[in-house]
């Protein structure tokens, strides 16, 4: 059962929200555990995953790599997530 009460725009923009976020996060888990980016899964992951985060993959200058794709990564994630559940519970309250 939905959050959003019978809201079905809601319950949209809540899960296409949650599937930008897993994507991203999908991404950021696969170059942790270092995948094989000879992959077609990973290639697409990883390309979807540049086109969520085209605002920011690259806002951050750390010096360590996996470093700079956490927080730009995981920053348009938490973003989406934070954005798609606001909308999602401003359209069930109509």
């Amino acid at each position: 059962m939905s959050r959003y009460r019978g809201n079905e725009a809601g319950t949209v923009i809540a899960i296409v929200a949650d599937i930008m976020a897993l994507i991203l996060g999908l991404w950021i888990l696969m170059y942790l555990l270092d995948a094989n980016r000879a992959n077609d899964f990973v290639q697409f992951i990883h390309s979807a995953a540049r086109w969520l985060a085209g605002w920011s993959y690259d806002l951050f200058t750390f010096d360590a790599a996996w470093a700079r794709v956490v927080a730009g990564y995981g920053l348009a994630a938490v973003v989406y997530l934070f954005i798609g559940h606001a909308i999602a519970r401003r359209a069930a309250r109509h």
